[in-house]
């Protein structure tokens, strides 16, 4: 795969010149400081502008780059980084080049799902460390791979799960595994945001200042439309992962870091389209089951989109059963809990992040997430991140698995340890995908 990307270059640098807008690259020593971290930022629509803000409030981290497919948001971006922090950064369409740059340290990926694991694959195999967005991956083959890649490279892989490094989380945790609650038999996720009718923008030509072929990257390439690019990608199979794959993996991962499980061996899901007649290809409303047999613990998973309930006081979140009592995370930053019959309130707790949620900034957000991804990163130690990346595998996989149980239409048996369905070759098919020429997830890392 390296010499793919590097015939590449080779082949385009002087051809694509007069597409690029400079300043393209910018050498590490404009900057000055050797022990400096220099970084660059893939995807920088939505979350990559929180990873700009997270890696810049670093200490002695500079994000030197800023690439994206769409060059005209790369300029907006580019404005907005002077004026904000005073300095330059370049800019780069082509995710390859970033790779060949030697003065880049670490990427930081906001990219859409389907380019994620090939993004970390390419990352680790060009010496650099990355933080990855959730989910980690598009489907659960490519997950194990981004494993191997990381472990085979010796790479520091963060996964962008930022309630991992909530200090009101961790505590949630460990009451817990000391048996505050109880033995803990079920975990409850529950994502219920606020999501509408997207319409269907049909297609169009390709705007200027978007390479539509890179953007599209791994996946099957399809006519260009607004219906895609830049955000409603979620909402379609060949890029996205619906609502479970987007904001739930935070959810996923809570649910089997609390009862300290890996991949289900049982696998149940059911949903739909209910409320609006557009272009998603997801289902609108989502309800999934994982089970443990053989552990004794179950998983529930809820997606809705639309006017509902809340779960104490929950609308994103996560609830724990013990025979004991219940624990209650709400968003990414605070728990409560409730003891007994009586439902007696019990221990809990808050980080109190500038937000109110701690997604975004403070210890428990994204700016603490990357405090701790650059430590590791300094350290040469990944036994200390919070979100390593075999996190980004597993907690991307029980998604993955509850959506080919909706895709399906039926009960589906998993085998965790070769992370394939019990004869069941229509499931299994769907573990990968096929990957376009130039874009292929090599079976070797």
């Amino acid at each position: 795969m390296k010499s793919t990307r590097r015939s590449f270059i080779k082949r385009t640098a002087v051809a694509s010149s007069a597409v690029i807008a400079a300043p393209t690259i910018i050498s590490s020593t404009v900057f000055g400081a050797n022990d400096r971290i220099n970084a660059a930022v893939l995807g920088v629509n939505g979350r990559g502008k929180s990873h700009i803000q997270g890696l810049m409030a670093q200490k002695n981290v500079q994000v030197t780059t800023l690439c994206d497919p769409d060059m005209d948001l790369l300029r907006e971006r580019q404005k907005t980084f002077k004026e904000t922090y005073k300095k330059d950064v370049a800019l780069e369409q082509d995710l390859r080049r970033v790779m060949d740059n030697k003065d880049i340290d670490v990427v930081s990926i906001a990219s859409p799902n389907h380019w994620h694991a090939l993004s970390v694959i390419w990352a680790c195999q060009a010496g650099k460390d990355a933080y990855v967005e959730k989910p980690g991956s598009h489907n659960i083959w490519e997950g194990r791979k981004m494993v191997e890649a990381a472990e085979k490279y010796g790479r520091i892989v963060q996964h962008g799960v930022q309630l991992r490094s909530s200090p009101a989380v961790n505590e949630a945790i460990n009451l817990m595994r000391d048996g505050y609650i109880g033995r803990v038999y079920m975990a409850r996720g529950i994502v219920f945001r606020w999501r509408g009718d997207i319409g269907d923008q049909g297609f169009s030509p390709v705007p200027a200042g978007i390479d539509y072929d890179l953007w599209t990257g791994p996946a099957q390439k399809r006519p260009f439309t607004r219906n895609l690019v830049h955000y409603n990608w979620h909402w379609h199979w060949d890029y996205g992962n619906g609502d479970v794959g987007n904001q739930g993996i935070h959810e996923t991962d809570l649910c089997m870091w609390g009862l300290d499980v890996g991949l289900p061996t049982k696998i149940t899901s059911m949903g739909g389209k209910f409320l609006w007649d557009d272009c998603k290809e997801v289902p609108e409303v989502l309800t999934s089951v994982y089970n443990y047999p053989e552990e004794r613990k179950i998983i529930q998973f809820e997606v809705r989109p639309w006017c509902t309930n809340t779960e104490e006081g929950a609308t994103v979140g996560n609830i724990f059963y013990g025979d004991k009592g219940i624990l209650v995370v709400d968003g990414y930053d605070k728990y409560k809990t409730y003891l007994g019959e009586d439902r007696t309130p019990g221990k809990s707790g808050e980080d109190g992040g500038e937000s109110g949620s701690g997604m975004d900034r403070g210890a428990g957000g994204t700016d603490g997430h990357f405090a701790n991804f650059i430590e590791a990163v300094r350290k040469r130690d990944k036994t200390i991140l919070n979100g390593p990346v075999e996190t980004a595998h597993l907690s991307s996989g029980l998604a993955h698995l509850g959506n080919i149980a909706y895709r399906t239409g039926r009960v589906l048996d998993f085998n965790p340890k070769s992370e394939s369905f019990v004869n069941d070759q229509e499931a299994d098919k769907m573990l990968r995908r096929d990957y376009r020429k130039g874009f292929e997830v090599p079976e070797n890392v």
